[in-house]
């Protein structure tokens, strides 16, 4: 069909302010990586890499985020940037090691960065892939990378394979044997909203091959017996069918297959009106519950816990039903920006117990070890505004609000 002229005409003013946006983006953001230098800069930690370093006061330790070649910074004060950043600890600390990457080890792709002549989408990429390089490594690869802007990624694997092989030979080595040597894994997901759970692994080929024939072998007897289903769904269906099966011996004691419920009684819940269950903090349907309960040996049904019940304990150590209430009330560490499961972090007094803070769930919050490491030994301060709700104070006086919806940074002030 011939072009609209009319059209493509209309829409020319649209992406000429997209072209500019994306240049202001540009723009901005080498504006943020020369910052982050600065920052760096100005919290390098002179110590041993991992050793405890007293700085302002406190406990501190330095961090390798960048490699070899890379100063140590400070792990307090990289927990104040990131959450400035507002990004996620985990994500927002490989973002700050990929720019300090970049500035400290590939001075060649720095300043193109600098000078606009590549994005610094590419420049972090490169970056992370040159990260478990040797300094010397890392500047081969950055010598060789005369045009940064054009470099394709399976060039840029050739080269970071043969800086590897020159000067970190026994690296090489032992890479090529680690390869054929035991890296075997298996994951298992959480449920999402469907109850379906992602598996991925990597295993001893006899295993693989002894575990396919025995899902083929049940995904088989499973439509012989009448299911309906496609042979990927029965071939899942024998995952499970086999778990349960092994489960069935009992070799050590223990109940087959286990169904813990917290059964949370509502108006919509005497309705029947309310369609949606939870695993742990993620929606499923009612529906799947039901599913599941039908394949279980054993079903226990908790009472209700009142997340707004408090009942103060006289000891330090926290009872399991206050670990339980504070873990179903808030979720994660609640730490800015931090999304590790309470289920796996430490619970915290907000007021100490020794300066008379109670051993209760409106005195308890769960903080990873990390983060918790911060509030005992920097100068972060949290104060519970209310139960389930938390204003954190950064060393330099930023602020934000944690609570159920997520993470708030407070405006600045001018």
């Amino acid at each position: 069909m011939p072009r609209d002229t009319a059209s493509a005409t209309s829409t020319t003013p649209v992406l000429t302010r997209l072209r500019a946006e994306a240049e202001v983006r540009h723009a901005s953001l080498i504006r943020e990586w020369a910052d982050i230098v600065t920052w760096a800069e100005d919290n390098i930690v002179e110590g041993v890499e991992g050793a405890a370093t007293v700085r302002e006061g406190f406990i501190d330790t330095g961090l390798p985020l960048a490699g070899d070649g890379a100063p140590l910074v400070s792990e307090f004060a990289l927990m104040e940037l990131v959450a400035v950043l507002g990004r996620s600890p985990d994500g927002g600390r490989a973002y700050v090691a990929r720019i300090l990457g970049c500035a400290w080890r590939l001075p060649h792709v720095w300043a193109a960065v600098m000078a606009g002549r590549l994005a610094p989408w590419r420049a972090e990429r490169i970056s992370d892939m040159v990260g478990p390089l040797s300094a010397d490594a890392a500047a081969f690869v950055d010598r060789n990378l005369f045009n940064a802007s054009g470099v394709g990624w399976a060039q840029l694997d050739r080269l970071i394979a043969e800086a590897i092989l020159r000067f970190d030979p026994e690296r090489a080595e032992a890479e090529r044997e680690a390869a054929a040597a035991d890296q075997r894994y298996v994951d298992i997901d959480e449920p999402n909203t469907n109850g379906q759970a992602s598996i991925s692994g990597l295993l001893d080929a006899a295993d693989a091959h002894d575990l396919d024939d025995a899902i083929a072998r049940r995904a088989t007897l499973l439509g012989s017996l009448g299911s309906a289903a496609s042979l990927d769904v029965r071939r899942s269906q024998a995952i499970g069918e086999l778990a349960r099966a092994d489960l069935m011996l009992d070799l050590e004691g223990a109940p087959a297959r286990k169904a813990t419920i917290n059964v949370h009684i509502t108006d919509t819940t005497l309705s029947g009106d309310n369609p949606v269950a939870r695993w742990n903090d993620r929606p499923i349907s009612t529906e799947q519950v039901r599913a599941w309960l039908g394949t279980a040996s054993t079903v226990v049904v908790r009472p209700v816990i009142d997340l707004a019940e408090h009942i103060p304990v006289t000891s330090y150590e926290i009872p399991d039903r206050h670990r339980t209430s504070v873990e179903l009330r808030d979720h994660t560490c609640r730490f800015p920006h931090c999304a590790k499961k309470a289920s796996r972090c430490d619970v915290d007094h907000a007021r100490p117990h020794g300066k008379g803070g109670p051993t209760c769930p409106c005195n308890l919050v769960p903080l990873c070890r990390r983060h918790h490491r911060a509030k005992t030994h920097s100068h972060w301060r949290y104060e519970v505004t209310k139960p389930g709700t938390y204003q954190w104070t950064s060393p330099n006086g930023f602020t934000w609000q944690v609570d159920h919806r997520g993470t708030h940074p407070h405006p600045l002030r001018t």
